[in-house]
């Protein structure tokens, strides 16, 4: 066989030393050097089989097609490929392309990978969660059990220094690509411009402006479908290319044609594959990569903006066979704000799946094994937990029967329980039909209206029919509702009251259907997708089907509850048994007997809900309050704080509830007594001396102080206060005398008297005394003597 004139023809005979040496190896290798169909088939030694592993579908059959065609044969001959749904091999394969992800499984099911020889890691550089996993397993498996397996790591990128020190210091093999030059330019966005408009319009300049077929990267099918739909009219065959096309869409997007093609293609063109006659690339600059798909409460897509790594790859598409032009859709000023690479998706995915294959491994946290970076902890702990949940771990987390049945069908292991429960509990075709919609999403929010709808798409039933193959049938009856539900029991919701579209979720999230969405009059539903936006109190509710308080019982039986709860609710204690799916109440009845405490624990949560204000304070209570805080203030310790904040937080310590049982016994509690408690002693018996609730004036009236300002004021008639030089002081503070009028009003106001009787009293008794003539006015008060009298002997006071 003679191989094709690519560039790692010449460093093959260096790689093959390199693995004959030292069993592992990294190549680096960009796009279009050969590295995928070459390599293959030069180190197919016809000691075992070479195993392929790629990180996308679509790459996997391309690849082997590809080297198929370069032996002359078909695939399933001596080459051949395993993906999810489709196999072409033959006993007289000796070269297999698998996605990464069903090699995880293999090696899962045959820690030796026994007949095998070498795998090849393909785009290690995208650092693909499943690619992270199985790289990880394969060192495992050196290490322990194979230390004859020769492993090649490829890689597009020049950052490889971490993956060859993974490899046990592999030598790194580097082939350079013959390339041609590459024109960049930077069309940004018009202002409003949707980025569809966007890259419709500048795959028209790229049309008008050189020859050739033009590729253009999207983030999903759905943007490819838009753009397509923009360039209906255009002189040129549009093409989509993405993973959820069928095999023969994809083939035909790869193929060549006699007038000039627009390919509209997802990331899975930006180094897996070649797209010939490719001459002009337009970048849209964004990519979709996993998060958690909140909305399905499954692994999910996000939109986010592609690094300089892989811009300048989807560049190099367009030099492959000649000097191209490569066009993106951003300002030039915002190229150096571009990350320098991908986010490994082990950092940002939804690792339940994950931590399941890790479980299967006997390793559920993943020490012990060799990353090149490591889960987060705070995912790989969610994860884990959810599988408890599921019955796929026990609680020390070693993976159950259960577990490793729902790993072995290859769902995310929500979908793997809903297919393997529901199948048991309906049938496994109508289970599939649920677990297959909930796996794509939907579009119309009637699930049962939405499984009419797909009834028709080719890739559905097709995947129907694989995974009703997976599990055995359990009868004849179909429940959409319930296989939602065994997938996301926290989603059994209820509405709210008759009438309205907000639903209650077991979770204890409420979510609103949409307007027209034919499942307003159902009270109960099973949510398969519902979104929330930041700042909304609901979410919406986007795909569910109706159901039942029977259905939501059988389908999470471990949400049920039956508790007693006493609680302050509404203003008063509620004794009550309660029986709960989650959050959602399905009935009440009155409790006859709450305990003591739990009745006193309500009360105290009425305090803190309502204030202090629920209790009696006589006016001797709030004085005592005001003097304890009058000495607090100025003291400190050990006067107690009686703030609001403090004596709620300390209600345990001063407030004896005794026989009180609900709100109306509270307000018969005298909390100024109940306050006395808090007095220090010995400290207490100075309480009247520091603080008292009267002080005596010189007319020999005994005036109450008012202590609820920062210092006490004393407010007495001023013909009382005659001959008092020394403003009197309670605990070093000066008392604020407020001197009346004897009308009442305050004549002045001092806290030096003194001084009052010096500069002040002449111009208050000027004032004053001929509007009040009945009132003893002296000219020397200090000499004169205290009155509660008028001038003719009346009292003033």
């Amino acid at each position: 066989m003679t191989l094709p004139d690519l560039p790692v023809r010449a460093v093959l005979p260096e790689l093959e030393a390199a693995l004959d040496a030292h069993g592992t190896a990294v190549l680096v290798a960009p796009p279009g050097t050969g590295k995928t169909t070459l390599v293959p088939l030069a180190l197919d030694n016809g000691e075992g089989r070479v195993i392929v592993a790629e990180p996308r579908r679509l790459a996997a059959r391309a690849a082997a097609a590809r080297m198929a065609s370069l032996l002359g044969e078909r695939v399933g001959e001596t080459v051949g490929y395993s993906v999810r749904g489709d196999r072409k091999v033959s006993s007289s394969t000796r070269i297999e392309v698998v996605t990464s992800g069903l090699l995880v499984r293999r090696v899962q099911g045959d820690p030796e990978l026994s007949g095998v020889s070498t795998v090849l890691l393909d785009e290690c550089h995208e650092r693909h969660l499943d690619a992270d996993l199985l790289l990880a397993l394969l060192l495992d498996v050196r290490a322990g059990l194979r230390d004859d397996l020769r492993l090649l790591a490829t890689s597009a990128t020049v950052a490889s220094g971490r993956l060859a020190a993974l490899l046990g210091d592999a030598p790194v093999i580097t082939a350079h690509a013959r390339t041609y030059p590459v024109d960049v330019s930077y069309s940004p966005p018009a202002r409003g411009e949707r980025i569809e408009a966007t890259v419709a319009r500048v795959i028209h300049k790229a049309l008008s402006e050189g020859d050739g077929d033009v590729l253009a990267f999207l983030p999903g099918a759905g943007e490819i479908a838009r753009v397509s739909g923009l360039l209906s009219s255009l002189d040129a065959d549009v093409l989509p290319l993405h993973g959820r096309l069928s095999a023969a869409h994809q083939d035909d997007a790869l193929r060549p044609r006699a007038r000039r093609r627009v390919v509209l293609s997802t990331s899975v063109a930006e180094s897996s594959l070649t797209v010939p006659g490719v001459r002009a690339v337009v970048d849209c600059g964004l990519s979709r990569v996993p998060r958690v798909d909140h909305r399905r409460g499954l692994p999910g897509l996000a939109t986010v903006r592609v690094s300089a790594a892989v811009a300048e790859q989807r560049a190099g598409r367009a030099g492959r066979e000649a000097p191209g032009r490569a066009y993106r859709c951003w300002a030039a000023h915002e190229q150096g704000s571009l990350p320098a690479y991908p986010e490994p998706e082990i950092r940002t995915a939804e690792l339940a799946r994950f931590a399941l294959e890790l479980a299967c491994w006997s390793t559920p946290d993943g020490s012990g094994l060799a990353w090149w970076d490591p889960p987060g902890e705070g995912a790989l702990a969610a994860g884990r937990a959810l599988l408890t949940t599921l019955g796929a771990t026990a609680e020390d987390g070693t993976v159950t029967e259960r577990g490793r049945k729902m790993a072995g069908l290859g769902l995310h292991p929500r979908l793997a329980r809903a297919l393997l429960d529901g199948a048991a509990r309906t049938n496994a075709r109508s289970a599939a039909e649920v677990v297959a919609l909930l796996d794509s999403g939907g579009t119309l929010t009637d699930l049962e209206a939405e499984l009419r709808r797909v009834r028709s798409d080719e890739r559905w039933k097709r995947d129907v029919r694989r995974l009703s193959q997976l599990v055995p049938d359990g009868g004849d009856a179909s429940d959409p509702a319930l296989v939602v539900a065994l997938a996301h029991p926290e989603r059994l919701a209820r509405r709210r009251s008759a009438g309205t579209p907000v639903y209650l979720m077991a979770g204890g999230t409420a979510a609103e259907l949409p307007r027209g969405s034919g499942l307003a009059d159902v009270e109960w539903l099973a949510v398969a997708e519902a979104t929330r936006d930041p700042g909304r109190a609901q979410g919406i509710i986007r795909l569910a089907a109706p159901a039942d308080e029977d259905l939501a019982v059988r389908a999470a039986p471990n949400l049920m509850s039956t508790v007693d709860e006493v609680q302050w609710s509404s203003g008063d204690v509620v004794a009550r048994s309660v029986r709960r799916l989650g959050a959602i109440t399905l009935s009440e009845k009155p409790l006859r007997s709450p305990s003591p405490d739990a009745i006193r624990a309500a009360l105290l949560d009425g305090l803190r809900t309502e204030g202090l204000g629920l209790l009696r304070w006589s006016e001797d209570g709030k004085r005592l309050r005001e003097r304890l805080a009058f000495l607090h203030r100025v003291r400190g310790a050990p006067w107690p704080a009686v703030s609001d904040t403090e004596l709620l937080s300390t209600l345990d310590s001063w407030l004896d509830l005794g026989s009180a049982r609900r709100r109306s016994d509270l307000a018969a509690l005298d909390a100024g007594a109940a306050l006395r408690g808090l007095l220090p002693w010995p400290e207490a018996s100075r309480l009247d001396e520091l603080a008292p609730d009267r002080l005596e004036v010189p007319s020999g009236s005994r005036i109450r102080v008012d202590y609820s300002g920062e210092q006490p004021v004393l407010a007495v008639k001023l013909q009382e206060t005659f001959g008092w030089l020394a403003t009197p002081e309670l605990a070093g503070v000066p008392v604020v005398l407020h001197l009346l009028s004897p009308a009442g009003r305050p004549a002045a106001v001092t806290a030096d008297l003194e001084s009052f009787w010096r500069n002040g009293y002449a111009a208050v008794r000027a004032d004053l005394r001929g509007r009040y003539p009945k009132h003893p006015w002296p000219e020397d008060p200090l000499n004169a003597a205290p009155t509660r009298r008028t001038s003719r002997g009346q009292s003033i006071s």
